[in-house]
């Protein structure tokens, strides 16, 4: 024999010991082809008079042994009766995967996640992931379908309300903190479950807002604006990703093999469970690339999806794909390995039912901690759109006050879409906060008016005596959880219903009025809603809505919530967000023949990154730690602010940059930095922010990434149109290398395929 085989011999001896010992690799070496690609299929639960079964989506059931994962279960007792079926019942005794969309909390219902970035706080935004966990994980719940990190720019789209909105660089530190919110410590930690980024990719870049259709964009938009938050969640060691339901460029993404196989795995080097979203493989029929069933799960396992989720193309299918070798026995083995090894990472082999515990179950959900923390963080997802006369904040002692919308009293509405395990009768409503904040003897009259669900105003004379009666107008306007989510795309954006009419029937009165809106997009906002004089976004808040609403209306709490999305004036200025790009007759200039509209002014309502406060906040000029320094040299920015106010408040610094001339175009600015501080009346703090060769860097015109030789302006401020304002240069020019690309192995190409190849066959030989 060579030496050099011999050599390559002995490298795998370490590796054949290592599968004798392994739980994995021996279960491996056990299995059927079928029972492999069980392992590979993931199906619904159904509630029978027997217990839970699986759910085909027909009118038959399957037994639990013949799948991998399923999703939906989401009490203890459940998870461990299926548990236990499974266990007992298969021939290899493998646990299952429970699997379920723990989106912004399971029992405890924190801010929906637009809501959540509307606070700016990654730390609170893992916290509220990490008490979700807690109590998901009790219920036997192993892996939540979360973050949802698609970049949205368009509110026409129902799942906006489910990400962190418009912009690459708060989303990717949104998603980095989430990922290790739902994560924790990791094993053993029983609280520590399998987190999922989706949907992989451009999903929320949807033609028209329409939930499930085509996303045809640019390659460079592709990779400066939709896949860094991906890429942040895979550096922060996400479990899995969900691909898309939409299409790129012509290719379904559940059978992008450049972007699955080639992007995620080879050049990020992501190793982690690649999960279909919900029917998804099979739709790749209707799509019009399958012709059959067989071609469906052919196309998506071969481009690395690793599971099926509801259709049955793999079970149905596959095995018969290997044994007529359109499908290598090898990827099937990765795949199941993958799937073995997040079970064995969770402590399953050691004890299948360690996180069905209905002990912990009780003890852990709707604590009075994770309501004081659903209630914070719902405080700071709060924006302020408008004050004027500084009718807020209340007086607890406000006299009669008349409540209007039926919104006020929707249990339902406060905890918003994909809610969990959450209940609304355990959730707080406006109403009922405004009650319990109020002094003992205040008068507060409640009247529906009108629902977001119909055109009708119920007792509008009652509803106009009343206000004319009434000393303050508190009117609750906005969307109900139903008009949000997954195929909810609307294609007006105006209050719905009757609340428009309700709205004008109000302000005739004169009273002071306040409008609360609860909803899950930006909305547009017509002339009725620009005229009250107070404005209050507070999206869906989860559990604490009501106390939360109360706290800042009343004072109790200093609004510092910044918008994460741009709000349009009018529907037709969709996409509209602040990252835009300059043309050459830019809208900004005078004249007609400008990138402008002629009927509505061309800016938004409200910009990214807009909020006010019941104080003031003044910003000195940017200072920078020098106005010229090379690629490789960081650049430190430093800005004084000062609350000038008479209330202590939170202000969220924000950093933007902007590349003046480029090789290829760039976007007017990008946030690359931002401070939440809290600032007690007339106190000043210097907030500091670093910035490097990635802040600086673009990808050329080959996508080839390199911080250019220019100028560059730096802006600092309260929002995304800030003028404050500091120029610096760079010198030169310097050529990075690409993110995510993977060492080159220390072999040589051919020595390492020839040595995974022998210890393949070691490893089989051994197994038999």
């Amino acid at each position: 024999m060579p030496l050099h085989f011999a050599s390559l011999l002995l490298a795998c001896l370490p590796l054949l010991a290592l599968a004798q010992d392994d739980p994995v690799e021996r279960l491996l070496a056990q299995m059927t082809l079928e029972e492999k690609i069980g392992q590979l299929s993931q199906l619904g639960i159904q509630t029978t008079p027997t217990g839970p079964v699986i759910d085909q989506g027909t009118q038959t059931q399957m037994p639990v042994t013949l799948v991998g994962s399923v999703l939906g279960a989401s009490t203890a007792q459940q998870t461990r009766q299926l548990q236990e079926q499974v266990v007992n019942g298969s021939r290899l005794h493998i646990p299952l995967l429970f699997a379920y969309d723990v989106l912004h909390g399971f029992r405890t219902v924190f801010p929906v996640p637009l809501a959540q970035a509307s606070a700016w706080d990654p730390d609170l935004a893992q916290r509220t992931a990490r008490a979700a966990a807690v109590e998901a994980t009790a219920s036997g719940v192993h892996w939540t379908f979360a973050p949802m990190v698609d970049v949205a720019r368009d509110p026409r789209w129902g799942r906006v309300v489910e990400g962190a909105g418009e912009d690459p660089f708060l989303g990717s530190a949104l998603a980095a903190a989430l990922v290790h919110g739902f994560q924790g410590a990791g094993a053993p930690d029983v609280s520590s479950m399998l987190a999922t980024a989706k949907h992989f990719v451009a999903y929320g870049a949807a033609e028209g807002g329409r939930d499930y259709n085509v996303a045809d964009l640019s390659e460079r938009t592709l990779r400066e604006v939709y896949l860094p938050p991906f890429q942040a969640a895979v550096a922060a060691g996400v479990d899995a990703i969900m691909p898309s339901f939409n299409e790129v460029a012509g290719i379904p993404m559940h059978r992008h093999t450049a972007l699955l196989t080639g992007l995620l795995r080879k050049q990020w080097g992501f190793t982690g469970l690649l999960v279909s979203d919900f029917n998804a493989v099979w739709e790749l029929g209707p799509q019009g690339i399958a012709a059959t069933a067989a071609d469906t799960a052919r196309l998506a396992f071969t481009a690395g999806v690793d599971i099926e989720m509801a259709s049955q193309s793999y079970r149905q299918h596959l095995p018969t794909l290997v044994r007529n070798g359109q499908v290598s026995r090898k990827s099937v083995d990765d795949a199941v390995r993958r799937v073995l090894t997040a079970k064995q990472r969770l402590g399953l082999f050691d004890d299948p039912y360690r996180y069905s515990d209905e002990a912990r179950e009780r003890a852990s959900q709707l604590t009075p901690q994770h309501r004081a923390l659903a209630r914070e963080a719902a405080q700071k997802s709060i924006v302020l759109l408008k004050n004027s006369g500084t009718l807020l904040p209340l007086s607890k002692q406000p006299g009669k006050v008349l409540v209007v919308g039926s919104l006020a009293s929707d249990a339902s509405a406060t905890i918003g879409p994909w809610a969990g395990a959450g209940r609304a009768e355990e959730s707080v409503t406006v109403l009922q906060g405004l009650r319990n904040a109020v002094a003992p003897g205040t008068e507060i009259v409640y009247l529906p008016g009108a629902s977001p669900s119909s055109p009708h105003i119920q007792d509008i004379k009652q509803v106009e005596r009343t206000a004319r009666e009434s000393d303050l107008l508190i009117a609750v306007l906005g969307e109900t959880a139903e008009q949000s989510g997954e195929a909810h795309s609307r294609a007006e954006l105006g209050l719905p219903g009757g609340q428009n009419a309700l709205l004008s029937t109000l302000l005739n009165t004169g009273k002071p009025l306040v409008i609360v809106l609860m909803n899950g997009r930006p909305l547009v906002l017509d002339e009725s809603v620009q005229q009250a004089p107070a404005l209050l976004e507070t999206w869906f808040l989860g559990s604490e809505t009501g106390n939360a609403v109360a706290d800042v209306l009343f004072g109790d709490v200093n609004p510092s919530g910044k918008l994460p999305m741009t709000f349009p004036r009018h529907v037709g200025q969709i996409p509209i967000y602040y990252a835009h790009k300059n043309t050459g007759r830019p809208p900004s200039g005078d004249g007609s023949y400008a990138s402008a509209y002629i009927d509505v002014p061309w800016p938004p309502l409200y910009p990214f990154g807009f909020g006010l406060s019941y104080t003031s906040f003044v910003y000195s000029s940017p200072r920078l730690s020098s106005p010229r320094l090379t690629s490789t040299q960081t650049l430190g920015v430093e800005v004084t602010v000062t609350n000038t106010g008479k209330r202590a408040g939170d202000e969220i610094v924000q950093l933007y940059l902007r590349d003046d001339v480029a090789s290829v175009t760039r976007p007017v600015r990008r946030l690359r930095g931002f401070r939440r501080i809290h600032l007690a009346p007339g106190e000043s703090r210097s907030v500091s922010f670093s910035l490097g060769q990635q802040d600086f860097a673009l990808l050329d015109e080959h996508f080839s990434p390199k911080v250019e030789a220019g100028g560059f302006t730096v802006f600092v401020g309260p929002d995304s149109t800030t003028t404050n304002q500091a120029h610096f240069e760079v010198s030169d020019t310097r050529r990075l290398p690409i993110a995510g690309q993977s060492v080159p192995p220390a072999l040589p190409n051919w020595a390492a395929e020839r040595l995974s190849i022998i210890c393949l066959q070691a490893r089989n030989s051994e197994a038999t």
